[in-house]
């Protein structure tokens, strides 16, 4: 996990004061909870187990005095030092019921039952047995002793209440800080990736399907959340548990310490056992979710195409497979969340205690650990199993978020362009391509030794049969692509040289299925660009004749348009696109089959909105209709990535080559379909 931590850790550094404001509040909630079981045990060995410690007779009434028969006695720990001790007495719990004992108990053995008014102690160490006269204590005598305790009990226990409530004021301010900054972390986190995306070349987009960038941009971040908001939390709080603890044992009993220790090497043996499986099969969940995401999104997208060739079914079980197959690994990682639970840490938990108590019963950790110490054990075992049982409920979050890291990080790795801050200055749009070639993939050339020349504003046309390079030449001016031999020049300048930003900044393109956003009509045109004005949208759209058009629609041009504008005809998607490019006011123009499908009426309109936009612009058309290129400056016939002919279209036409045959053809099926 390495470098994944490492930029993990870096996110959590941008909001690191609440972060350790958080951590501080965990450790202050951390020591208020740990005080309970040392005041517990103060309750126990001191306050009600103190009454078989020694009594000593008193000649009247004073503080901690307790009267029995009319005299008065007080319990040794409650002399001053160097005060004088009358007659020593025994308070004696056997069973259920107390006796008192005038004088001293021989030894501190086992009691066994009394019988006619006399105790029989059995030593531990020799096994001597002795017999003391005892008398039976009533349960109203018995509360006199007990009495003297009660003001320090309810102090004590005040404490302990105070203690849990401000753990729970401390927790909750831990809680809300560390989910704050997780919140926050996860937004700078997408902002991060998103923006990223943008810089991303259009390459990186063709290997990767859209939905499996949406589910690194939404799902995998948000399973980093939970990293931040419960992972960080419970095990850090397991380190501060565990430390507290280890220190409290130590405090308490040495060898309950050392019986505890062996649980540290448990824990990391299981959390890298754990990782080592849950990492495998979280790669593929997180895989085939995003495959599951990708499908959804391009089912979605092509929904018409699915029904009008009625692929419902076929495409239900494609889905099935991929939902069956995450299906199978969700389940194999929860059979191993199962087995690797909190029920594995219980079954430990209760055998450590199991073996602590018999070796208690059989006194084989010596006179030493008492009841309140056993107390206090078993109560800071059960603290320390709690943020055990966290940790261990954490682990499949932890390798979730760290296969989710490694993902989101990959993208951001990609290599992109970083945005360079200002503007150029508009460039006349002289381009110039000087033998030029370029492959997709290696070696698979789709462009050879392509050479041209295009003079501010002049239009240069592009045709060919599908797969001749004409899309990759504009490609390649736009730079979603480089060159791998040759160069391109822009007013003499290499475009590599021109960051891409500011090169694409004096371009424009209509597309053939342009793509719409979801808003307006109106920041459709503008892209929301504040730079350009109301005035400039309406002028836009004027000059291409098509305000008229939308100042019908009911809100007129600000009337809404849903993502990709399928609800406006493809003839008014395509003025849209011509308006904003206009909007631009670009040096280079780029009409990638912008005539391609519309309908006749439409074309005379979108005719007069090409020439509009054509006026002073260096301009590159697609084509398939060649009878809308015939006053382009200059026709390249491109074939299998090369140009075979070029000149204008009465040049062409005389050399009765491609360009001629073409034409032939496309006039005669118009004649035909006339």
């Amino acid at each position: 996990m390495g470098h994944t931590g490492k930029r993990l850790f870096q996110y959590a550094m941008l909001y690191k004061k609440p972060i350790i404001w958080a951590l501080l509040l965990l450790v202050l909630a951390v020591s208020s909870e740990l005080a309970g079981p040392f005041i517990a045990k103060r309750m126990i060995d001191q306050n009600i187990l103190g009454i078989e410690k020694k009594w000593h007779e008193v000649a009247a009434q004073e503080r901690y005095a307790v009267e029995y028969k009319g005299k008065w006695y007080k319990r040794e720990d409650h002399y001053e030092p160097g005060e004088a001790k009358g007659a020593e007495v025994r308070v004696l719990q056997s069973g259920r019921k107390f006796y008192w004992l005038e004088g001293a108990l021989p030894n501190s053995g086992e009691r066994r039952t009394v019988q006619d008014g006399v105790m029989t102690v059995t030593s531990k160490e020799s096994g001597e047995q002795a017999s003391v006269p005892v008398t039976l204590i009533s349960a109203k005598e018995l509360y006199q002793f007990y009495k003297p305790e009660i003001p320090a009990l309810m102090v004590l226990a005040g404490v302990y209440f105070g203690l849990l409530l401000l753990g729970a004021v401390f927790t909750y301010g831990q809680r809300l800080l560390l989910q704050t900054s997780a919140n926050k972390i996860v937004r700078q986190m997408r902002n991060d990736v998103f923006a990223h995306t943008q810089r991303l070349p259009v390459g990186y987009f063709d290997t990767l399907a859209a939905g499996q960038v949406v589910s690194r941009v939404t799902n995998d971040t948000e399973a980093i959340r939970e990293l931040y908001v419960a992972v960080l939390a419970n095990f850090f709080s397991a380190i501060v548990y565990m430390t507290a603890i280890y220190g409290a044992l130590f405090l308490l009993d040495a060898r309950l310490a050392l019986f505890a220790l062996p649980l540290v090497p448990i824990l990391i043996i299981w959390i890298k056992l754990y990782r080592k499986v849950a990492a495998r099969y979280n790669r593929i969940i997180r895989a085939k979710l995003s495959e599951i995401n990708g499908m959804i999104n391009e089912s979605i997208q092509g929904m018409p195409i699915i029904q009008a060739f009625r692929r419902q079914k076929e495409t239900m079980k494609e889905f099935d497979e991929l939902n069956e197959h995450y299906f199978t690994y969700q389940n194999k990682l929860l059979s191993l969340n199962s087995i690797t639970s909190h029920n594995l840490v219980n079954v430990i938990r209760n055998l450590m205690f199991l073996v602590v108590i018999i070796m208690f019963w059989g006194d084989w950790l010596g006179a030493a650990v008492g009841v309140g110490v056993l107390y206090a054990f078993v109560d800071l075992m059960n603290r320390m199993f709690q943020p055990i049982v966290g940790v261990v409920n954490q682990l499949s979050n932890l390798e979730t978020a760290r296969v989710s890291a490694e993902r989101v990080f990959t993208l951001m790795d990609q290599e992109g362009v970083e945005v360079v801050p200002g503007t150029m200055e508009r460039y006349r749009g002289e381009v110039q391509f000087e033998d030029v070639t370029f492959a997709y993939k290696k070696e698979e050339y789709v462009l050879k030794n392509i050479s041209f020349t295009a003079r501010q504003g002049q239009t240069v046309a592009l045709v060919g049969h599908t797969g001749s390079g004409k899309s990759s030449i504009l490609n390649l001016l736009f730079r979603f692509y480089d060159t791998n031999k040759g160069r391109i020049t822009i007013d003499g300048q290499d475009v590599l040289s021109i960051p891409k930003q500011h090169l694409r900044h004096h371009m424009g393109i209509v597309l053939q299925d342009p793509f719409l956003f979801t808003g307006t009509i109106a920041s459709n045109v503008s892209l929301d660009n504040p730079a350009i004005s109301r005035e400039t949208i309406e002028q836009a759209l004027r000059d291409v004749g098509a305000y008229e058009m939308f100042a019908s629609l009911p809100g007129g041009i600000d009337a809404p348009v849903i993502e990709k504008g399928s609800t406006l005809s493809a003839g008014q998607r395509q003025l849209i696109s011509f308006a904003r490019a206009l909007a631009y006011d670009p040096a280079i123009l780029i009409l990638d089959e912008a005539t391609a499908s519309i309908d006749t009426e439409t074309e005379a309109i979108i005719q007069q909105a090409l020439d509009v936009l054509k006026k002073g612009r260096t301009t590159f058309v697609i084509a398939h209709r060649l009878s809308t290129i015939r006053q382009a400056d200059q026709i390249l016939v491109l074939d299998r990535g090369r140009i075979v002919e070029r000149g204008n279209h009465e040049q062409l036409m005389e050399h009765r080559g491609k360009y001629f045959a073409m034409y032939q053809l496309q006039q005669g099926a118009a004649v035909t379909a006339s």
